[in-house]
C-alpha cells in the first residue's frame, strides 16, 4: 500500500528532475547508447524466458 502511494505522489515536477539528473550524469550523446543496451537486454531476457517455456513444455 505505501508503494502505491510512493508511485501515485510522483509528478511533473520529479520527473523532470530525474530527466535533468540523468542529463547531467550521462550527457546527451550517451543516453541513446545506453537505450540501446537496454533494449538489447530486454529482448535477450525476453528471448530467454519463451526459450525456458518452450523447454518446461517440452518436458511434459
Amino acid at each position: 500500500m505505501l508503494a502505491q502511494q510512493i508511485f501515485l505522489a510522483i509528478g511533473a515536477p520529479q520527473i523532470i528532475l530525474v530527466v535533468v539528473v540523468v542529463l547531467l550524469l550521462f550527457g546527451g550523446k550517451k543516453i541513446p547508447e545506453l537505450m540501446r543496451g537496454l533494449g538489447s537486454g530486454i529482448k535477450e531476457f525476453k528471448d530467454a524466458s519463451k526459450d525456458d517455456e518452450k523447454l518446461e513444455e517440452n518436458k511434459d
